[in-house]
């Protein structure tokens, strides 16, 4: 089999697994609220809308099927370096905020927010990260824009793609329980859970107590880290951003009791 013929099948099937489905009319995430207080470091997890996802879905037994970082705005970048490098690989308005993330047919790229406005997400925020561990993480994360995906990934969820849609419903839960294949779970996170190791920052770490008593912690294989991994982890505290929230429509202070006069109250007045 030629390059070129290779090539184009390798794009065939890309295209055939990033074939999105249209988002829900109604969201069930508030992304207004979301982009307000979302910091620069947090991780964002996707539930997509993509073949693919479906396939990541049903393997990880979760339904997160992707995760981002968020590096915030230009200007919150602090490195001029990464500035200029993230300039580089996106040419946008200096005020977006920006994601970079690892997509199946993109590679590794720098994307606006707003992207994932109208899906399901929640922000996984690494807890006590301090400013300059999280400007580290970013370094890193914009070091690696330009990088490939894993073509042999797509053989690998391809493997799993075409079962799935075949057999039955019920067995569906127990298609994947036995050799589902380690290039399934450098999906989208393996970037990201590198970028926390490089300042030693845990996700789901494996601990083990020596014969001494002592406790040792051990970096899993970034390899092996998927989205959900950042929902689990104890590290990460879970913020979420319902459509319909609950809570009071209204601050606090717009609801004090006020009396609606224009004439000031004076202090002897209010004694009487």
């Amino acid at each position: 089999m030629g390059y070129q013929t290779k090539s184009n099948i390798i794009s065939l099937i890309t295209r055939l697994l990033i074939r999105e489905r249209a988002p829900n009319p109604i969201p069930m995430s508030d992304y207004e609220r979301m982009r307000y207080e979302i910091k620069p470091g947090d991780v964002i997890l996707v539930e997509g809308r993509s073949r693919v996802s479906d396939v990541i879905k049903t393997v990880t037994q979760s339904r997160w099927s992707h995760a981002a970082l968020y590096i915030g705005r230009l200007h919150e970048v602090e490195n001029p370096l990464d500035r200029q490098r993230l300039q580089s690989f996106y040419d946008g308005q200096p005020d977006v905020q920006l994601i970079v993330e690892s997509e199946l047919g993109m590679g590794t790229v720098a994307r606006p927010l707003s992207v994932y406005d109208r899906d399901h997400v929640r922000i996984c925020r690494p807890k006590d990260l301090t400013y300059s561990d999280a400007q580290k993480v970013i370094h890193y994360a914009i070091s690696r824009l330009g990088a490939d995906y894993d073509v042999r990934q797509i053989f690998d969820l391809l493997r799993f793609f075409f079962p799935y849609l075949i057999l039955p419903r019920r067995w569906r839960s127990s298609l994947f329980s036995k050799h589902p294949g380690q290039t399934t779970k450098t999906v989208c996170s393996t970037m990201i859970a590198e970028a926390f190791g490089s300042i030693q920052y845990p996700i789901l770490p494996m601990i083990k107590r020596s014969e001494a008593g002592h406790i040792n912690i051990y970096r899993r294989n970034p390899k092996l880290c998927t989205p959900s991994d950042f929902d689990y982890s104890p590290y990460f505290d879970i913020i979420k951003y319902p459509f319909m929230n609950f809570a009071q429509s209204e601050p606090r202070y717009r609801q004090l009791p006020w009396v609606t006069e224009e004439k000031l109250v004076e202090e002897d007045e209010v004694k009487n």
